[in-house]
């Protein structure tokens, strides 16, 4: 009984997300227009932080239980299935053609997370004195910086693309553009919460760790609203929205969540996290890498098929680790 509500409240959870996605960018896009800012813009702001919120939720709802490893797990797992996974799935249906900033500019931005988190995680490797590895409060408070100039860079880069904008007539008017975005959120957290919560029920009840949990059910669970956000954008023809998304959303999810995050509680860390974030990493290099392969700078059934193959790979490891 137990397992046939967990799978309807799952398939429930999956159709609010949707729906939520369809709102959030349809809202998003037409804001944009109404404003003249460019769909990229938006797509790295609202977008990112709405799809990022799930994360934040089950950050904060973990660390409060005390189980500070689905907490960092959640993060890692995430940034690692945003780009390898929903990315590569995204490719598979729909070809992102992806502007030459965002290549030079945002995806670098998300591997300097990734390699910030690796800095500040190696305590134990870089100090003589740390007998362990762990994010701080006072790294929190480093993520935290790097993030509020993150915020800095977009603000200028939307004052200054403002006037490059085509007046485009949005499809709504602001108010309503508004309630949609709204909306999206409410039902993104909604649907992902619910998601989340009833796939850990499940993987709970197989025995396994807590830190496999985070890096896979959790973090992929999480990682819904990005992928239903990046799919339905690139069906519509929104592939700044799809990759703005994506890389906004790891972006916020390691500078800005987990910052949150150490300031509420320490984050202490286990051999495996190091090699996760490593993973993560490894993510926006290689995305950065395929943009580069071919001429028209954009993802393709190919790249995206390749992109997969790796987090299967990946998901097989920490399987077969425990």
């Amino acid at each position: 009984m137990t397992l046939f509500f967990s799978l309807g409240a799952i398939l429930v959870g999956l159709f609010i997300l949707v729906k939520g996605a369809d709102l959030l960018v349809d809202g998003a896009s037409s804001f944009a227009k109404k404003l003249r800012v460019s769909d990229l813009i938006i797509g790295l702001t609202i977008v990112a932080f709405g799809t990022s919120a799930p994360e934040l939720v089950v950050n904060i709802t973990s660390i409060l239980d005390g189980n500070t490893q689905i907490a960092i797990g959640n993060i890692v797992g995430s940034n690692i299935a945003n780009i390898f996974l929903i990315l590569g799935v995204t490719a598979m249906i729909a070809k992102i053609s992806v502007r030459s900033s965002t290549i030079w500019k945002e995806v670098p931005f998300s591997a300097l997370a990734a390699f910030i988190l690796i800095v500040l995680a190696a305590d134990q490797y870089l100090s003589r004195t740390a007998v362990s590895s762990s994010i701080s409060f006072a790294d929190g408070v480093i993520l935290l910086s790097f993030f509020a100039v993150f915020m800095a860079y977009i603000i200028s880069q939307s004052v200054s693309s403002k006037d490059s904008v085509e007046k485009i007539e949005a499809k709504y008017s602001t108010s309503t553009s508004i309630f949609y975005i709204v909306s999206g959120l409410i039902f993104l957290v909604a649907g992902g919460t619910l998601v989340q919560k009833y796939a850990v029920l499940l993987a709970q009840a197989a025995g396994v760790s807590d830190t496999l949990i985070a890096l896979t059910i959790v973090a992929i669970g999480t990682s819904l609203p990005e992928f239903a956000t990046s799919v339905r954008a690139a069906m519509k023809g929104n592939a700044d929205i799809a990759i703005g998304n994506i890389v906004g959303s790891n972006i916020f999810n390691i500078f800005f969540i987990l910052g949150v995050s150490a300031l509420i509680k320490e984050l202490p860390l286990i051999t495996g996290n190091m090699f996760d974030a490593g993973m993560a990493l490894l993510a926006s290099v290689v995305l950065f890498v395929f943009l580069h392969i071919g001429k028209d700078k954009s993802l393709f059934k190919y790249k995206g098929a390749a992109m997969i193959a790796i987090y299967i790979a990946y998901l097989i490891y920490i399987i077969m680790r425990g």
